[in-house]
């Protein structure tokens, strides 16, 4: 089972590049979990609809044009829900949640702290309701994927400059901290623990000129494992080289 995320930053824009559908055509994802699609469904034509022959999910945020999330995936779920059941973060259309048997997929886009990081407070809620909602999931008897841009990046090995930026807002030690606590609950960012020590492969880059050429970037989308179903894990992909946005998608093989 192909699993694959990527932040769009827009999906009619990526559409309209032609790298949205050509990559669903040529890796033919199971499940495809898409953030900040910035858009409504009443928004886009059919071939964003239904034409690929995809079941969706869509969430949306009430301001148009901004955040909101998709889960595209070749066999309709056994049941979808859209967002968390929180207004503060339900409003902006951050999560997407199928089920496919024992199976729970959540799409997530995780808010940004913001440079003066005055999100900070918000998004260490949105973190701790996340890993609150994964317990329980767990305790249902569910194996869980939590995936999307999660907005922070870990470790010193997950960004160029990392001495440049302890206190950018996505790499301060509170943020990682948000990371940490998944990890010590029984979670498992899937790309670093098959990898541990592979550095300079990234998921964002800033789109100031040359900065994706030189790969001056951060690995900040993550596909997270609950620990029962770390035993189901077969690989992990960066897709460094699918341009369209400012992130590159990723990807989990399950067996």
């Amino acid at each position: 089972m192909k699993l694959v995320s990527w932040n769009v930053n827009g999906i009619r824009s990526v559409h309209r590049k032609g790298k949205f559908l050509s990559f669903i055509e040529a890796h033919q994802p199971d499940v495809f979990c898409v953030q900040e699609t910035k858009a409504w469904p009443e928004q886009l034509d059919e071939d964003l609809l239904s034409e690929h022959g995809y079941h969706v999910v869509w969430a949306q945020a009430e301001k148009k044009g901004y955040s909101g999330v998709a889960t595209f995936s070749k066999t309709a779920p056994d049941s979808a829900e859209v967002g968390l059941g929180i207004e503060a973060f339900d409003r902006e259309g951050r999560v997407v949640i199928t089920r496919y048997g024992t199976l729970t997929v959540l799409n997530g886009y995780f808010p940004n702290g913001q440079r003066d990081h005055a999100r900070l407070p918000y998004k260490t809620d949105f973190y701790r309701a996340l890993l609150k909602w994964g317990q329980a999931e767990r305790a249902a008897g569910q194996e869980v994927v939590i995936c999307g841009d999660w907005n922070t990046a870990h470790h010193e090995i997950d960004l160029k400059n990392w001495k440049s930026n302890r206190k950018t807002s996505g790499f301060t030690e509170p943020e990682r901290a948000l990371i940490t606590e998944f990890c010590d609950a029984g979670w498992h960012d899937v790309f670093r623990r098959l990898n541990p020590e592979l550095g300079d492969v990234y998921t964002w880059w800033s789109n100031r000129v040359g900065v994706r050429d030189r790969n001056v970037g951060w690995r900040i989308d993550y596909h997270f494992v609950s620990d029962e179903l770390w035993e189901r894990v077969d690989d992990a992909k960066i897709h460094c080289g699918q341009m369209g946005s400012d992130h590159c998608p990723i990807e989990l093989t399950l067996t």
